[in-house]
């Protein structure tokens, strides 16, 4: 693997608004590719699966790892075509684990989600990043953007910290919120998401000596 790429593995509380915005702030910087849903994309096209079946289960994923207690730890192992489970919840994450991991080979690139720290834990240059909020600023933050009330942003920010919780504890077997996990943790309400974007690319020249990006 060429050394020189690198990539950031975004986790980000709901509410915290940092996610997409700094992840693409970021990619913009250093021209290289952002990843988040557009990885569905790539994964289908990886293993043969129709994107809109491929999306379909992602999303019925999504709703039925929202109550899981279970684990099911990635730990690389390809799920063949012939499978009769090609389209499990476990599947669907080896799938796009496998193309970051494949990525990472062809080019530096920002992702946003899919527990990416945990699935390139064991490959140079990968920095993990978690971004947080208080949690009052992440309420007013959901009912600003979403012209919804207090009841319903506190009842859309638990649903959805629930199901990252049980989507990162079900594949990693880790806890999603402990700190130890990530190389660098921010808080978006108190740094402001452009500080935070800036913070990365400062801890990524200091750490892998990748250079600054133009005008940084």
């Amino acid at each position: 693997m060429n050394r020189e790429y690198f990539a950031i593995a975004i986790t980000r509380t709901c509410g915290s608004g940092g996610g997409s915005y700094i992840g693409r702030k970021v990619a913009a910087d250093y021209g290289i590719d952002f990843y988040d849903r557009k990885l569905l994309r790539l994964a289908s096209e990886d293993s043969g699966i129709n994107e809109t079946i491929f999306a379909q289960a992602d999303e019925d994923t999504r709703k039925r790892l929202l109550y899981r207690v279970s684990r099911s730890v990635y730990d690389g192992t390809d799920i063949p075509p012939e499978s009769g489970n090609f389209l499990s919840d476990r599947a669907l994450f080896a799938h796009q684990a496998k193309v970051l991991r494949k990525l990472l080979e062809q080019e530096s690139y920002v992702c946003v989600g899919r527990a990416a720290d945990f699935v390139l834990r064991d490959k140079p240059r990968v920095l993990s990043v978690f971004l947080d909020a208080p949690y009052e600023d992440r309420i007013r933050r959901e009912m600003s953007r979403q012209g919804i009330s207090r009841t319903e942003a506190r009842r859309y920010i638990d649903r959805l910290d629930q199901y990252r919780n049980g989507y990162y504890s079900y594949h990693t077997g880790r806890r999603w919120k402990d700190l130890s996990n990530y190389d660098l943790c921010l808080d978006t309400a108190a740094l402001g998401l452009d500080n935070c974007a800036a913070l990365i690319e400062e801890y990524l020249y200091l750490r892998y000596g990748v250079p600054k990006p133009a005008g940084a």
